[in-house]
């Protein structure tokens, strides 16, 4: 039965896809059959066999490890804030943040993920029938983040159309950055985060080339990446470590504005329809989430943690999760891969900042086309856990 359903949900995105493409006859059918095959290929290994769940356990161990390290400064600072046997969601989760930024930052310094980022997009670009700058910049998003990835092809983004600008842009909201990856850890079965980070790479490429299909000429398919401008060690580090700081003071500013909103509304809604915001979002989302494989007795709470994160951010959808009692193991699984994503409202605005900072024009243009890259991207999130659901 659940294979009846993995289908008609994959029918389903791919029809809601279709709807929206910008010119159904550019569609190039192969590509994206080698890609949805993969994606199964991947969910099954990293789901069901030894092998993937070697992978999984040295990816969970390596984040397992950096986090310790994080906890070494964190505890120097902090220490004695909390009481005995507390776990404060800002200090344990969100401030190991900072440590990986540097981490990242050293890697970039060294020029090993620069390597690493363009040879693997160059690899992916001969699967996914796109081009160089569209395979690079999935990869690099994967890594560096939403916005920063950006920075990096800046030398590009003057000079790209408008159907290429939006399959940049709906990489970088369909993938996480390596950054906060321990924090999702820390929420999560770890091999659901790193199911949904290899799913959701094939996804962008998957839903971009149904919505917003073209082929690159010869001429055109160039890959400029921006060196970063030459900087002192220290100085390198300095400024990543700032960053990754500022990422965790943004998220727990979001978090408390978000869950204090929705808390507000949900009691609103509650006293005038007797029913929650939340607990009504759960009856629109919950044929999604039936189509995804999740129980009907089930979906209307996971349809409610769906929509959670369309509205505020996956951080807040994670925890309402967490707090859920009574889901199955199943449910839990295709839930968790549905919410690694920056598939949110808010993410059209950091996307086309982003642009805006580097070229205004183009970042009018992707604010223009931020709804439609938000229903993309939300796509790629049904998507992967759909394929997840197939191994669970």
């Amino acid at each position: 039965m659940k294979y009846i359903i993995a289908l008609v949900g994959l029918l389903v995105v791919f029809g809601l896809t279709y709807i929206a493409s910008s010119d159904k006859r550019k569609i190039r059918y192969r590509p994206l059959a080698v890609m949805v095959v993969l994606q199964a290929a991947l969910a099954f290994v990293l789901l069901n066999t030894g092998i993937g769940e070697f992978l999984v356990k040295g990816f969970a161990e390596a984040f397992g490890s950096l986090l310790k390290y994080a906890g070494e400064g964190i505890n120097f600072v902090f220490g004695g804030i909390a009481n005995e046997g507390a776990a404060p969601f800002f200090i344990n989760v969100l401030l190991p943040i900072v440590f990986i930024s540097a981490l990242i930052g050293i890697l970039q310094y060294i020029k090993v993920l620069p390597f690493i980022i363009k040879y693997i997009g160059i690899i992916l670009s001969k699967v996914n029938g796109m081009g160089k700058l569209e395979s690079y910049n999935a990869v690099a998003s994967a890594i560096l983040g939403q916005s920063e990835v950006f920075i990096s092809v800046k030398k590009q983004i003057g000079l790209l159309p408008k159907h290429r600008l939006y399959t940049l842009c709906a990489s970088a909201m369909s993938t996480v950055s390596m950054s906060i990856v321990g924090a999702y850890m820390q929420m999560l079965n770890p091999k659901y985060v790193v199911t949904a980070l290899v799913l959701n790479l094939f996804g962008g490429f998957i839903i971009a080339s149904i919505i917003n299909p073209y082929k690159i000429e010869k001429e055109d398919d160039l890959l400029e990446v921006q060196e970063e401008e030459k900087q002192s060690f220290f100085e390198m580090l300095g400024e990543y470590i700032m960053d990754g700081f500022k990422v965790a003071i943004t998220v727990a500013a979001m978090l408390i504005g978000f869950v204090a909103l929705i808390a507000m509304v949900n009691g609103i809604f509650t006293w005038v329809f007797g029913i929650s915001f939340q607990g009504l979002l759960g009856y629109v989302f919950a044929p999604f989430a039936f189509v995804m494989g999740i129980p009907w007795s089930e979906a209307v709470q996971a349809g409610s943690i769906m929509a959670t994160k369309l509205v505020s951010n996956e951080f807040v959808a994670m925890l309402d999760l967490t707090k859920q009692t009574g889901l199955s193991e199943r449910t839990v699984g295709i839930v968790s891969v549905f919410l690694v994503s920056f598939a949110n409202f808010s993410s059209i605005g950091i996307i086309s900042g982003a642009v805006k900072g580097l070229h205004e024009k183009q970042g009018n243009v992707v604010a223009r086309f931020g709804l439609k890259l938000l229903y993309g991207a939300t796509l790629v999130s049904v998507l992967s856990a759909t394929i997840a659901g197939l191994f669970l």
